[in-house]
């Protein structure tokens, strides 16, 4: 007997997974704000931009609230900056930005480059950095929250023609984003601004926006709302988690030897009792990540194995 489940395709009530790249200069924390304030509710931002965050305040009538996050940026500490904004109870969590967590300090970059210095084997330690990032991407795909995440773009000058004058000019444009490749295909909608503020869709699964350049703005966020919530509703299914269940997974955080093993644990925890709706696991599961937080801290601070 198959155990494949074939269902009619429908269109389900969704949150937005928005990521933009450009250079510096685009205007991607502005866009991002700005297509926020279409979304409604609560938006929570985590800020790598040392301040920038704090930026636009007056952008936005509501207003919105800033988590800065300072080095070390592993994915463990995103991952941690996510739920604490879930819990805060936002609806918009905008991540600005996502490229630190690939290529800033403590990023996997970084991460990978130091344990492949460490024992000598630059494969074994992808193999130990990619499930760290896999679980980055996992909570972003997850959230309960809107997705807003923001990335740096590599940086390229060409020279060109200037119609009205003749003359040749320098023009900075944006590349790839500085990001694992193939993130862009991970959101629903991928924006490319350039310096004149303007978004190329270089992937839209909304179809809202096909071939067209535009300038983001709050009317933007109001679009895509409108779109994610045409849908049908997903049937809540309220679950109590199995108490062998929740036992293996507090176990697995007991056990964590490292901040960045004990978040990957947790976020396993997370999406499961988050898909059960079981708020009371949810707490346990919490208490035992912050538990051995402190735990692991400690230890680091005195220089001893965890």
């Amino acid at each position: 007997m198959s155990t494949f489940e074939i269902h009619r395709a429908t269109k389900r009530r969704a949150k937005l997974r928005l990521g933009m790249s450009g250079p510096a200069g685009s205007g991607k924390t502005y866009s991002a704000l700005l297509i926020a304030g279409g979304l409604g509710g609560r938006i929570g931002m985590i800020d790598t931009e040392h301040g920038s965050g704090d930026l636009y305040a007056d952008l936005l009538p509501e207003g919105y609230d800033v988590l800065s996050l300072t080095p070390p940026y592993t994915p463990s500490r995103y991952i941690e900056a996510i739920h604490a904004l879930e819990d805060a109870g936002v609806s918009t969590i905008i991540v600005d930005s996502l490229t630190h967590a690939w290529s800033g300090e403590g990023g996997s970059l970084d991460r990978q480059g130091k344990i492949a210095d460490k024992s000598g084997n630059s494969w074994q330690a992808w193999r130990q950095v990619t499930p760290e990032h896999n679980a980055l991407v996992e909570a972003l795909l997850q959230s309960p929250c809107h997705i807003i995440a923001t990335m740096r773009a590599k940086t390229e000058y060409v020279q060109e023609k200037d119609e009205r004058t003749g003359k040749q000019v320098v023009r900075k444009i944006g590349l790839a984003p500085i990001m694992r490749d193939g993130i862009e295909y991970e959101f629903t909608t991928f924006f490319e601004l350039d310096v004149q503020h303007m978004a190329y869709v270089g992937k839209d699964r909304t179809r809202l926006f096909d071939n067209m350049i535009f300038r983001p703005e709050t009317e933007t966020g109001r679009q895509l709302l409108g779109w994610l919530d045409s849908g049908q509703d997903f049937p809540i299914l309220r679950k109590t988690m199995p108490a062998d269940q929740k036992d293996e997974l507090i176990e697995s955080i007991d056990h964590a030897r490292s901040l960045d093993e004990l978040f990957k644990a947790f976020s396993t925890a997370y999406r499961a009792a988050n898909a059960l709706s079981d708020s009371a696991a949810l707490s346990e599961l919490t208490q035992a990540k912050d538990r051995r937080k402190a735990e692991l801290e400690e230890h680091e601070e005195m220089g001893e194995p965890a």
